[in-house]
């Protein structure tokens, strides 16, 4: 793989908020510009819409090349060598950008180099870099993942019917269930957690019309964990659902992190992403999960986000020092047909 020849490179960070565009120069410690795309990527039948996907990505893009002062090359985009693109669902329902990306991206911005990769793998390159270890990628859901550079392990991820455990759907779908309990008398409720139920949704009774209807429902339920948060240092109940969330993050690190990091050193563990904001009441539990379930390695918070790591990942692609390991749907680059089976 040849180094590309335009001084720029494209970061995309796709998730369930919206889409994040960031235009770097090789060798630089940050980007020359963002920009914020406020609509998701829209998700069907096919997977995710690689379609709706370019309609904000290009006008994005161009946009970012003319604020470069690029403006006599920005209809073209000839100037950027490599595009990395993360995104939430890449690993399950990426087919669609990994059939139709490249040509269109080739065509309309004469980018020849592209990565796509599964958000996790961009929280990773953003948090640890291109070292071994693993990350803990928390937000409304919950992923972990870790390499030892040759291969990828996986634990969790599988959305909030089928995982995500610990993760802010979970904490907020469990505090509600001690809500409601103690709405009907049942053992397990929380007085705390119905009166802040009541105060953020209305009437506990009708919180099935309010939330069963939305077609956000993960969000929804992520929506009510700082009230967890908020009550655990007086509300056991609450408290209580925290350390369970702290022992199932605890338990998906310990599943994917290698036994040593770099040089033979202690394996470094990184925690990213928006549920880790909510501070003490998570964070010390988890902490004490974390030094009894992995012993043998070093917690250390994310230095970057999926966004930094996609830049990252460009970066590297653009230079040829790309040492993560690749994967037919975790991380690719499919012009050049590279991925591995694994997982």
């Amino acid at each position: 793989m040849t180094a590309a020849v335009g001084p720029y490179v494209l970061g995309v960070d796709s998730g369930g908020s919206g889409m994040r565009v960031a235009l770097g120069v090789v060798g630089a410690e940050k980007p020359v510009a963002t920009a914020v795309c406020a609509a998701p990527v829209r998700t069907g039948p096919a997977g995710i819409d690689a379609g709706h996907l370019l309609e904000q990505l290009l006008p994005a893009t161009r946009e970012l090349l003319a604020r470069a002062g690029e403006q006599e090359r920005a209809a073209e985009g000839a100037s950027i060598g490599a595009v990395a693109i993360g995104a939430a669902g890449m690993a399950t329902l990426g087919g669609q950008l990994r059939a139709e990306l490249p040509a269109a991206l080739e065509s309309a911005l004469g980018v020849r180099l592209l990565a796509l990769a599964a958000d996790a793998v961009t929280a990773y390159a953003g948090a640890v870099g291109q070292r071994p270890g693993a990350v803990v990628a928390g937000g409304t859901g919950m992923i972990a993942l870790g390499t030892d550079l040759t291969s990828w392990r996986r634990a969790d991820g599988w959305g909030h019917l089928l995982g995500d455990s610990g993760g802010g759907a979970w904490i907020g779908r469990a505090g509600l269930d001690a809500a409601m309990r103690a709405h009907d008398g049942r053992r397990g409720g929380s007085a705390a957690l119905l009166a802040r139920l009541e105060a953020v949704f209305g009437p506990a009774a009708d919180l099935p019309g309010v939330l069963y209807p939305r077609t956000d429902r993960p969000a929804l339920l992520a929506s009510f964990a700082p009230e967890v948060a908020a009550c655990a240092g007086d509300d056991p109940v609450a408290a209580g659902i925290l350390r369970d969330a702290a022992g199932h993050i605890a338990e998906a690190a310990a599943a994917v992190c290698p036994q040593r990091g770099s040089d033979d050193e202690p394996c470094e563990v990184a925690l990213t992403g928006g549920l880790f904001r909510m501070g003490a009441p998570l964070l010390v539990p988890l902490r004490e999960e974390l030094a009894r379930q992995l012993p043998q390695a070093r917690t250390v918070p994310g230095s970057g986000d999926p966004l930094t790591g996609s830049l990252h990942i460009a970066e590297a692609l653009a230079t040829g020092d790309l040492r993560l390991p690749l994967h037919p749907t975790m991380l690719c680059v499919p012009a050049y047909g590279l991925g591995q089976e694994g997982l």
